[in-house]
């Protein structure tokens, strides 16, 4: 079962840097470096998997998430922006525009800035980048949505990729590019 889940990650992390982090405009090969930690759901609780990647975030924290309404999650990225973390949130608009039902409010109260994509029909990221400019680098993506569904009853999976620097950089490259188009929020309900 280790060596099947190994090389699905192997597949996975191929797929994932040359597909995934390229630019717009052509995709890229990197290297691959650092370790790698797969997980499915509901068997392997991502949730906490994605926890444990923020409880040891030291820098900075960058999300992209399409649905997000793990508290345990949202309660994470608080604790690291509170502890001197700096942490930045990209969600769908759509998704995420309503205060009821979701961790925005959360984010919101402790203010970590939050940003709406509203450029694309969705916003389908589900990203996770940790100290990317750093030590401890890591980048965490998959189907896995920010949501106690996606953890308890959705198969799901997750990969983490941690001390490969180049790719945590391409992957903040592309975040820091839907920054630049995505609406800051300060409040919710959000009506564009």
């Amino acid at each position: 079962m280790r060596d099947r889940r190994r090389r699905i990650a192997l597949a996975l992390l191929i797929a994932v840097t040359a597909l995934g982090a390229g630019a717009a405009s052509a995709s890229r090969t990197l290297a691959a470096r650092g370790s790698i930690e797969l997980a499915f759901s509901p068997a392997d609780n991502p949730e906490a998997a994605l926890v444990r990647v923020i409880d040891d975030a030291r820098e900075t924290l960058h999300v992209q998430a399409y649905v997000f309404t793990s508290r345990p999650i949202a309660k994470a990225l608080v604790a690291a922006h509170r502890r001197g973390v700096r942490v930045a949130v990209l969600a769908d608009a759509e998704m995420n525009r309503r205060g009821k039902g979701n961790a925005m409010p959360q984010l919101l109260a402790a203010g970590i800035p939050v940003a709406f994509e509203t450029r694309y029909a969705a916003a389908h990221n589900k990203v996770l980048i940790a100290d990317a400019e750093g030590r401890g680098c890591a980048v965490a993506t998959g189907s896995y949505n920010f949501t106690w569904s996606a953890n308890r009853r959705n198969a799901e999976n997750l990969l983490i990729l941690r001390d490969n620097c180049a790719l945590a950089k391409a992957y903040l490259d592309n975040w820091r590019r839907h920054r630049a188009d995505a609406t800051p929020v300060t409040r919710l309900p959000w009506k564009p």
